[in-house]
């Protein structure tokens, strides 16, 4: 758990800064006394990305849902994202009240651009590229393809906070960038997340939402405000900023290790016949928060995990995840939604989007994922867990391929 493995002193200064100041909401710490953790973490937050504005809330999903807000996306709506994600990529969507459609993904294991091409239509509005597991998408063709049919780009990365695509952070390509500060994050607030972009008036729309319609007028009191549309309570606290403000100054720090980690790893394993590995658009950006591997079949694949987990390395079939893969969402299948006529599923400006999220569409996908088997890397990995995990591999190599 990556930030979390680096809790120490700092942390424990911010949080009493903001413990001894003795308010914790964040508009009225900066409103009352002038200073706010929240603002200090958003304003660093923005440097280190190189983006001209960040807004904290309070987790990765609200960052997703703020950010669909602010680009006006609604019932009628349809949102390309990865057959490949975590559930609240869609989960997003939906509560946005527009649909997702899921593409394949190719051996990034993130978003087939030519997949994501196909599957446009007159009622898109918007592609959600995820960078899954420390990884970049296929960015610069994926703008291309927005940019093209003038649809909206928001990056999801969640997964992937501080890595670069061609030496520019990931999440300042599209018109929002979105990431999560929970506890398996590179860097964590506990709970949290961030909205970022270039776009000042879409900045201005998602700052008002995220907080009820706030216009955020620290002249007058936040009773006397004026609200500039209906919005919601998605505002980042001063605890969580407090933490953000240590851990920002450790990503570099975190990203270090997890190369240096995975790179002992990835060399010492590469001459195995038939392990193959993930395709990185650019080696130099990725975090390395996860080593993954290839096998030439599910069968090989389970046969490995089970060799590595009886030797106590601990490895992610991915084509069995229950939480980040479509096929085995029964839920979304089912569309078990809490409201009675099923919205935004029977939504009658829904009525002409594709609602297929049967398996076979995603044959391609389940053939990448059930091959695959992920390794997370971890900040703290002494030589001796290394050599550990090295000589696993070796070993059940040699009895299963």
């Amino acid at each position: 758990m990556p930030g979390s493995e680096l809790f120490g002193k700092e942390e424990i200064i911010e949080v009493i800064k903001v413990l001894d100041r003795g308010i914790l909401h964040r508009y009225a710490a900066e409103q009352m006394l002038g200073v706010s953790a929240v603002r200090e973490f958003e304003k660093k937050f923005a440097e280190y990305m190189g983006s001209k504005h960040a807004l904290g809330v309070v987790s990765g999903t609200a960052a997703l849902k703020v950010a669909l807000a602010a680009l006006g996306i609604g019932p009628g709506d349809e949102v390309i994202t990865s057959c490949f994600t975590f559930v609240a990529t869609p989960e997003a969507i939906l509560d946005a009240g527009a649909i997702p459609v899921f593409v394949n993904i190719d051996e990034t294991l993130n978003l087939d651009p030519e997949d994501v091409e196909r599957n446009i239509t007159e009622r898109t509005k918007a592609v959600i590229a995820v960078h899954m597991t420390g990884v970049q998408a296929k960015i610069d063709k994926i703008k291309e393809i927005t940019d093209k049919h003038g649809l909206y780009l928001i990056e999801d990365n969640a997964q992937a906070c501080g890595a670069t695509y061609k030496g520019k952070k990931l999440g300042t390509f599209g018109h929002f960038g979105t990431f999560s500060f929970d506890f398996y994050k590179p860097i964590t607030t506990g709970e949290g997340g961030m909205v970022i972009t270039d776009d000042k008036d879409l900045f201005f729309k998602a700052d008002c939402y995220h907080d009820h319609g706030h216009v955020h007028d620290m002249s007058i009191p936040r009773a006397l405000e004026n609200r500039y549309c209906i919005g919601f309570n998605y505002r980042m606290n001063e605890l969580q900023g407090a933490l953000g403000l240590a851990q920002i100054s450790r990503m570099d720090e975190v990203i270090r290790r997890h190369r240096e980690n995975k790179r002992y790893i990835k060399e010492r394993i590469m001459d195995i016949k038939g392990l193959s590995f993930r395709e990185i658009p650019d080696p130099d950006g990725e975090i390395a928060s996860t080593l993954t591997v290839f096998l030439p079949s599910p069968k090989k694949a389970l046969a490995f995990k089970e060799g590595l987990s009886k030797r106590g390395i601990n490895v992610a079939h991915l084509g069995s995840n229950r939480w980040h893969f479509v096929p085995n969402w029964e839920h979304m299948r089912e569309w078990k939604s809490m409201f009675a006529h099923r919205c935004p599923f029977e939504c009658k400006f829904n009525e002409a989007s594709l609602k297929d999220y049967s398996p076979e569409r995603f044959a391609r996908s389940t053939d990448i994922l059930d091959r695959a088997l992920s390794l997370d890397i971890s900040v703290k990995m002494d030589k001796e867990r290394l050599d550990k995990i090295v000589s696993s591999f070796r070993e059940v190599a040699k009895e299963v391929l």
